[in-house]
């Protein structure tokens, strides 16, 4: 191939590669009233306001509006009802996508819902997959089925729910036609103390091994059952480098991801390409 041939492929490449720049996360970790939603939303809000720079995305933990509870029937919420439109609100104040799960009914199902919500209003979710036995949330809620990145600035974004954690099949990093399925993968949860080793460890696997940037937000406190949950919410780079991380306090950790930074690790050692292909069966 001559130079000004070679030159013009390479500007070819150059122009279908769209320029996605930084990311900047709010991550919210905190204590939560146990089944209190009016107390948790108002809290919640003071500590957004907190945030004194412009961010893309503030994340929430898990059922930040009730804490880790199986009564679904009592706390349950139908969509765009009271918490729901306090994240309309929030998002639209802040100028930033609000995400967080919280408890919804569906019909006769109740669900533990992960609410991504943008400034304009728009409203997406993701139902947990990996219901928590051990507690017996699958005797009170529907398993979710399916997978949905969100985009954020020409990020791609997996959200995942605590317990999903575990499931690095459910987890894996896809190629869709030529390019991954996604660049961030997002925990919210309320992991308790007693197993927070395997969050710290689990949350760095999910990046390392999907080449991608993982974040978790974990709550801090005690529920009402008495469960203690020590915080370790943390996000990771691509290679597993600690980017930020909290211990057990309440906090805001703000973290600015850099696309161009994980596309040059991709180019520059592409795993990806060994990896085993299969099917999820739901």
């Amino acid at each position: 191939m001559g130079i000004s041939h070679w030159f013009f492929f390479e500007l070819l490449n150059f122009m279908e590669k769209p320029n996605i720049g930084l990311l900047k996360i709010a991550m919210v970790q905190t204590d939560l009233f146990w089944k209190g939603v009016t107390a948790n939303l108002a809290m919640l809000e003071e500590k957004i306001w907190t945030i004194d720079q412009q961010v893309d995305l503030i994340v929430l933990p898990e059922m930040f509006s009730t804490g880790f509870t199986m009564d679904a029937a009592e706390m349950a919420e139908p969509m765009n009802f009271t918490t729901c439109k306090w994240m309309k609100q929030m998002a639209a104040q802040t100028n930033a996508v609000l995400t967080g799960s919280i408890i919804i009914k569906e019909n006769s199902n109740y669900y533990n819902r992960l609410l991504w919500v943008t400034p304009e209003g728009h409203v997406s979710w993701y139902d947990k997959r990996h219901l928590f036995r051990m507690a017996e949330e699958d005797q009170s809620f529907s398993m979710g089925l399916g997978r949905i990145t969100f985009d954020l600035k020409g990020w791609k974004v997996f959200p995942q729910i605590c317990y999903d954690l575990r499931f690095p099949v459910w987890t894996r990093n896809r190629m869709e036609n030529g390019s991954f399925e996604y660049d961030l993968v997002l925990f919210v949860a309320n992991w308790p103390s007693p197993r927070i080793n395997a969050w710290d460890i689990l949350l760095k696997a999910r990046a390392v091994e999907n080449l991608s940037y993982a974040i978790g937000v974990n709550r801090v406190g005690q529920d009402g059952n008495g469960i203690p949950y020590s915080g370790h919410s943390g996000a990771y780079d691509f290679k597993g480098a600690q980017i930020a991380f909290s211990e057990i306090k309440e906090e805001i950790l703000i973290v600015e991801l850099d696309h161009q930074e994980l596309e040059h690790y991709r180019e520059k050692f592409p795993a990806w390409k060994d990896a085993d292909d299969f099917d999820i069966r739901s």
